[in-house]
């Protein structure tokens, strides 16, 4: 696993409220914005919005970072005491994403880039 955030996914339940919110908050217009998913790039940093994590119980920002092997680092989280929320899924051209859960009740991210 790398050590370094490289995404925050925030839930927001209104996409088109959010996305203006986000483009004055970061000052920079989304380089995607699709009914699934919209992201900004404040430098090499992602700033994503989620309109449907709330469909998914999810309530507060998921932070990500990028893997080499998702399956081998969710092994890992597993061995070290977290629980699988969402395993390993492909959100689109072949970029999978998975989250745990710590023992605290965090919600922790892993991407894995095809």
């Amino acid at each position: 696993m790398t050590h370094r955030v490289n995404i925050i996914v925030y839930p927001v339940k209104d996409k088109n409220v959010s996305k203006v919110l986000f483009s004055k908050y970061l000052g920079v217009e989304p380089y995607v914005d699709g009914a699934y998913y919209v992201g900004f790039r404040v430098g090499d940093q992602e700033i994503g919005l989620n309109p449907n994590a709330h469909l998914q119980g999810v309530t507060t920002p998921i932070a990500y970072i990028d893997v080499t092997d998702i399956k081998a680092s969710l092994q890992t989280l597993v061995e070290a005491g977290a629980q699988v929320q969402q395993d390993a899924t492909d959100v689109g051209g072949g970029l999978l994403v998975a989250t745990v859960k710590d023992v605290d009740g965090n919600i922790l991210g892993l991407r894995q880039s095809p």
